[in-house]
């Protein structure tokens, strides 16, 4: 069912296996409910479209006998409104029927943005999203869809074959390719370097991608990228490939890692540009060595903060999913602590935006100057 890997997807050390190992409980029997994600709130409506881009440059790392490489991103931008125009489903039609079986009783959400919808007009900085190990690029659409409607563009990115399942417009499904663990000695450490490097450069391919106009956005989206101003989130393994994007490439601006360890050439070599962490409860560089490594040759502007009774998949949707599926609150406190759902995607919300706006949007605001009674759930670490 819910948590068989549960266990392992809670380290901050990064794992494979949770997304591919949630099922919906089954409700058969009782009407269809369909699970929602909590609203934007942002001025803006928000508009939405994939794309299937191929690195020729290189073999898929994965997988060698694939001679390109090949991935699926995802745009999120502020949209005219559009409301003749679908709303975007969660995730694609494979990845649904992953995690909701037919005859589960469930229906998954529908995202708040409309499919294709035409761009609003202005220059808007960039963020790109890198979701956990063994996770997908949907697995952060409440904070995505939040910066998109205060006025951000966001891609987010699909890790062919570290994800549990990427689909591709054709039809085609590439599944996981991450080798079993075998238990030789130093062999978590190379996966870890594998897909860190692997991820790296789907990133900056993303990023060359993006600098040149693509005919399947819809109208006036790329012209109102302003790739100048581009920052970076990521969960779990994807912050630390914020972190190694920056230090392999300046076009990276600011950085934000939500509660992964931290692994790569960076962790010596440091950033002289804004970064932020975010950790679980419990999660800190008095307890994470690579965090404290991390923090000691960061040059630029850092902040380290952490969301009081989280647990490490409280970054991703499934918080606010799954207990409208019925999961009992005992059975999510291991990987999602024992924060509420909705009220954690609030806070993160708000301290994602903030820094967002301040390294990149050019307002200062003062939330990210120190504790905020609006949200004593944030933690300001020295």
């Amino acid at each position: 069912m819910l948590l068989a890997a549960a266990s392992a997807a809670v380290a901050t050390v990064p794992t494979p296996a949770f997304a591919a190992d949630v099922r919906l409980p089954s409700r058969r029997g009782a009407s269809t409910r369909r699970l929602v994600l909590p609203e934007p709130t942002g001025p803006h409506h928000i508009g939405t479209v994939s794309l299937h881009l191929v690195d020729r440059s290189r073999p898929d790392p994965w997988v060698p006998a694939e001679s390109v490489r090949e991935l699926m991103a995802q745009v999120w931008y502020p949209a005219r409104e559009a409301r003749r125009l679908p709303l975007a489903p969660w995730v694609s039609p494979a990845f649904g029927a992953l995690i909701n079986p037919p005859g589960s009783g469930y229906e998954l959400p529908l995202t708040h943005a409309r499919t294709g919808a035409p761009a609003l007009p202005g220059h808007r900085p960039v963020v790109l999203y890198s979701p956990g190990f063994g996770m997908e690029r949907t697995a952060g659409t409440a904070v995505v869809e939040e910066l998109a409607s205060h006025g951000y563009i966001v891609v987010t990115i699909d890790h062919t074959h570290d994800s549990p399942l990427v689909e591709f417009p054709d039809g085609r499904v590439a599944t996981s390719a991450v080798p079993p663990p075998t238990g030789e000695p130093g062999e978590e450490e190379r996966l870890i370097a594998k897909a860190l490097a692997a991820r790296v450069a789907d990133t900056r391919f993303v990023l060359n991608r993006l600098s040149r106009p693509q005919r399947a956005l819809p109208g006036g989206v790329w012209h109102a990228m302003d790739l100048r101003r581009t920052g970076m989130i990521g969960h779990s393994l994807g912050g630390a490939t914020a972190a190694q994007t920056m230090l392999e490439d300046r076009r990276v601006t600011a950085g934000a890692n939500l509660d992964g360890a931290m692994s790569g050439s960076v962790l010596t070599a440091g950033l002289d540009r804004p970064f932020l962490l975010v950790g679980s409860e419990g999660h800190d560089r008095a307890g994470d060595d690579t965090w404290a490594a991390f923090w000691s040759v960061l040059r630029g502007p850092r902040l380290e903060l952490q969301l009081r009774r989280s647990g490490h998949l409280s970054f991703t949707d499934y918080q606010v999913l799954l207990p409208q599926a019925g999961i009992p609150p005992e059975d999510l406190a291991d990987a999602f602590g024992t924060i509420d759902g909705p009220r954690s995607v609030q806070v993160q919300r708000a301290y994602l935006l903030a820094f967002a706006d301040r390294h990149l949007g050019g307002r200062r605001g003062t939330l990210l100057s120190g504790p905020s009674a609006a949200y004593p759930e944030m933690r300001f670490l020295p």
